[in-house]
C-alpha cells in the first residue's frame, strides 16, 4: 500500500534494529536549507547530538498485513516531502531522538535491504513529541504498557532534503571504519559499528562530513 501522509514508522523505521551485514544493529514546519555541505548552524554544539543517521527499510516486507516499507524515495513522494517518524521502540534510539533540534541534519540509510547505505539527506523540521501510533491498537507497533498519561514513545518530524549524489553501500563505510580503526580517522567509533542495533544513532561532525564527502569520490 503507497505510504500515507503521515504513514506510521511501520513504513519507516527499524525499531531495534536487525542489520545488514551480519550485525544486528506531520506536524510540518518550514524546511531547513537545502544541503550542499556537511556544514550548518549546529557545529558548535556537542559532536554527539548535532548530526544523525537514521535507518528504514526500502523494500516490502509485511508486518500484521501491513507493508513497512519506506524508504528515501517514498519520504521524497509524500506532500511536503515531510513525514513523522514514528514507531521507535528501542529506549536508547528513543533519547537520541529527544535531543534531536530542529534544523538538524540526519543521513536516510537503507536498512535490512540486499545493499544496505546511505541513500541521502534529510533535516530534522520537529522535535520530539508523543508517538501516536503507541496507542493505537492497528498499528504493528502498538505497546499496550504505554499509556496516555504517561507515554513511553516520542517521534520527530523529518524533511528530504536530498538523494546522495551516489548510493554510499554500509559495505564501503566498513572498509573506511576498519582503516581508521588501524590507522585513525573519523569512522573509527562511528556508531553504525560500534552500536550498530540502534535505528537512530548519533554522528559528530566530522563523521558526517567525512561521509558526506565519500558521495564525490570514487568508491573505495
Amino acid at each position: 500500500m503507497p505510504p500515507k501522509t503521515r504513514a506510521s514508522a511501520s513504513k519507516r523505521t527499524v525499531s531495534s534494529g536487525n542489520d545488514d551485514d551480519g550485525e544486528t544493529a506531520g506536524g510540518k514546519r518550514k524546511a531547513a536549507a537545502p544541503v550542499e555541505s556537511g556544514k550548518n548552524k549546529e557545529s558548535s554544539e556537542s559532536p554527539q547530538s548535532c548530526r544523525w543517521l537514521m535507518k528504514s527499510e526500502p523494500e516490502s516486507r509485511f508486518e500484521n498485513g501491513i507493508d513497512v516499507k519506506f524508504g528515501i524515495e517514498d519520504l521524497k513522494a509524500l506532500p511536503g516531502q515531510t513525514s513523522c517518524w514514528d514507531g521507535v521502540r528501542n529506549y536508547q534510539a528513543r533519547n537520541f531522538m529527544r535531543q534531536m533540534k530542529d534544523g538538524q541534519l540526519a543521513f536516510f540509510y537503507h536498512s535490512n535491504c540486499k545493499e544496505p547505505g546511505i541513500a541521502g539527506i534529510m533535516a530534522i523540521v520537529k522535535e520530539a513529541y508523543v508517538d501516536h501510533t503507541q496507542f493505537d491498537k492497528k498499528d504493528v507497533h502498538f505497546d499496550a504498557k504505554s499509556k496516555p498519561d504517561n507515554p513511553k514513545w516520542s517521534m520527530v518530524d523529518v524533511k528530504y532534503q536530498r538523494t546522495t549524489k551516489r548510493f554510499l553501500p554500509l559495505s564501503e563505510l566498513k572498509k573506511y571504519h576498519v582503516q581508521h580503526r588501524a590507522k585513525g580517522g573519523p569512522l573509527k567509533e562511528m556508531a553504525l559499528f560500534t552500536r550498530a542495533r540502534l535505528s537512530v544513532q548519533p554522528l559528530t561532525p566530522e563523521e558526517f562530513d567525512f561521509v558526506l564527502r565519500l558521495e564525490d569520490e570514487e568508491p573505495l
